[in-house]
């Protein structure tokens, strides 16, 4: 294999979602040449399967500084900064056009199936670092090829390997059999036939995060609409129920995302969803009539239902780096450097600090995951987070190495005091609510090399 100087090589981006494109506009910007991969036929596709989600983030939160100075040529004009988007309208207004205005330097239709180095397996050490990445690529036709990169920004996201029901984290027994009545994606019940596979009937919505609400909010909707009378969901939620159970409400700084949680609270609470705590599914049956029995490890049966949404997050596809050395953490398959921001088992505050270059770098030179890849199990990852960490990327691949140390940007507080994994149990959940760490400082500005302990300030 003749592999040409590293220094000739384009930077290879895997996905064209948000953080990809992002991360391509801030190579331009810096003079250097991405060479998008997206396996999707345009750009966005995962992004367009929940077209009809809209984001908790408003416009102003979900556009990037360097993307937009590579549209602004274009007469582009940037929709109002104030009202908020569907995935749809991220997508169509936002993401194609950026994607349009790379060129030729995206490529739809090209999914990465392996990432190494130009003759060394992940064993060999020598000369490794001089070797140029060699990315493999299945096209959509069915062909394949090999290419060269001197740096690869891995944006692939986490939208294709959802968390099972099961709470072990592998699929519960029956899971798979009982694939034609569960889903793992929020419901478009503005489509007519998915309307009706839900319409009246009796849905279990497995999941405790904003996915979950916004299932529950759709579905109480359809309960009180003209063809929706005996629509019914029944929330399961691996944990008790506790004042932080449905979000940060009126003290969330994204006032969208807090007023979803108050929707689910209100479809508890008007009769439209019951909840189901302390329920941790163990087996999905079928009775008699074909419907689903949700059994849980301490032995509980939950009464039949129709349909199951399964909402329990998201994880890594890390299969096509495994020639590659990452440094992961064990638990969350995040950056070790990240993990402790970000980990919810010990996370107490919605605020997470920014970060950069140094989280993000791994024991493989000039490979990095950015976007939700970055927070790999970890929830409530933010667009603009990820604006900042290819930001920051660009410039440290562009040898600027001061402007990549120097991360500034201002996040929302949740208005939460932890995350899904503290609050697993009931009891922390309670001492975390006593402790009243949600009074810490509602926005940080903090560098790249800020301490690990501050993020539990609270």
């Amino acid at each position: 294999m003749n592999a040409p100087a590293t220094t000739e090589l384009p930077v290879v981006v895997i996905g064209a979602g948000p953080a990809g494109l992002a991360a391509a506009s801030h190579l331009v910007d810096r003079g250097l040449t991405p060479l998008v991969l997206e396996a999707g036929p345009v750009a966005a596709a995962a992004v367009r399967e929940w077209a009809h989600v809209r984001l908790f983030s408003t416009w102003g939160e979900v556009t990037d500084p360097a993307a937009e100075k590579l549209l602004a040529p274009t007469g582009w004009v940037k929709p109002d900064a104030a009202t908020y988007p569907s995935g749809g309208d991220w997508a169509e207004q936002y993401l194609q056009p950026l994607a349009d205005v790379l060129g030729d330097q995206v490529r739809f239709g090209a999914t990465v199936t392996g990432v190494s180095r130009a003759g060394r397996d992940r064993i060999v050490d020598a000369d490794r670092e001089t070797q140029p990445f060699v990315v493999h690529i299945a096209h959509a036709d069915g062909r394949e090829e090999r290419l060269f990169a001197r740096a690869v920004i891995d944006a692939s996201g986490t939208w294709t390997t959802p968390g099972p029901a099961g709470a072990s984290g592998l699929p519960a027994l029956g899971e798979k059999a009982a694939a034609d009545r569960i889903t793992y994606r929020v419901p478009d019940l503005k489509d007519p036939a998915v309307r009706a596979r839900y319409a009246g009937k009796h849905t279990a919505v497995i999941g405790s995060g904003a996915s979950a609400f916004t299932a529950l909010a759709y579905l109480a909707d359809l309960a009180t609409s003209d063809d929706g009378s005996g629509t019914k969901a029944v929330w399961i939620l691996r944990r008790g129920m506790t004042g932080s159970t449905f979000g940060g409400g009126t003290a969330d700084q994204l006032p969208a995302r807090g007023a979803l949680g108050l929707a689910a609270k209100a479809a508890v609470d008007d009769g439209h969803a019951d909840a189901v705590t302390g329920f941790r599914t163990d087996a999905i049956e079928r009775d008699t009539d074909g419907r689903l029995v949700l059994v849980g490890e301490d032995g509980r049966r939950l009464k039949p239902v129709d349909e199951v949404i399964v909402l329990t997050g998201f994880r890594p596809d890390l299969s096509f780096l495994s020639e590659l050395r990452l440094g992961l953490d064990e638990r969350l398959q995040a950056p070790t450097a990240l993990a402790p921001l970000i980990d919810p088992n010990q996370h107490s505050c919605g605020t997470v600090y920014p970060h950069g270059v140094n989280e993000l770098s791994h024991p493989e030179k000039d490979l990095y995951l950015v976007g939700m890849k970055s927070y790999g199990r970890a929830p409530t990852f933010l667009a603009m987070t990820g604006y900042e960490q290819v930001r920051s990327i660009a410039a440290a691949l562009a040898g600027d190495q001061e402007a990549a140390e120097r991360v500034e940007l201002t996040l929302p507080d949740t208005g939460v005091c932890g995350g899904a994994g503290l609050f697993d149990s009931p009891e922390a959940a309670q001492d975390a609510e006593v402790g009243g760490c949600c009074a810490a400082p509602a926005t940080l500005q903090i560098g790249i090399g800020a301490p690990v302990t501050a993020s539990s300030s609270c």
